[in-house]
């Protein structure tokens, strides 16, 4: 699936961390629109986090076999798996800001455990766009 004549970790990273950006900077907007109360270190903590999850989802693309089960890991797996435990893991360290911000954008109290959901959305997409720039698999560390 990839784009590139030659798979590349080094563009594999980039294109993820960018796409992961760029995620953080939509979340940091989306948390100042639905709260605006809310501190600017819980805003620039969310766009951080998201251009962290890039990083793991750009070095997870190396890995295409797991390396237990020798089963093939194509991204479609890969990225929406890391996207969903990274928001999941998140949830622990910012439920209350969760929560807040599912009751602001739904009107219902909701578990904030849903943004797994949002974050395998996310790493969905950029596993998606790093691969087909970037390549997957071993081959990317033969430059």
């Amino acid at each position: 699936m990839a784009h590139t004549a030659q798979p590349s970790i080094t563009t594999r990273l980039i294109i993820s961390k960018t796409v992961g950006l760029l995620f953080g900077v939509l979340a940091l907007i989306g948390l100042s629109v639905f709260l605006p109360d809310s501190d600017l270190l819980s805003r620039f903590g969310l766009m951080l986090w998201y251009f962290t999850m890039g990083s793991f989802i750009g070095i997870v693309g190396v890995l295409d076999t797991h390396p237990v089960l020798c089963i093939r890991l194509p991204w479609w797996v890969r990225g929406p798996c890391v996207g969903a435990w990274m928001n999941f893991v998140l949830v622990f360290f910012a439920y209350d800001l969760m929560a807040e911000v599912i009751l602001q954008v739904t009107g219902y109290r909701f578990s904030p455990f849903w943004f797994a959901l949002d974050g395998a959305v996310i790493g969905g997409v950029i596993g998606g766009v790093s691969t087909y720039f970037g390549g997957e698999g071993p081959e990317t560390l033969q430059e």
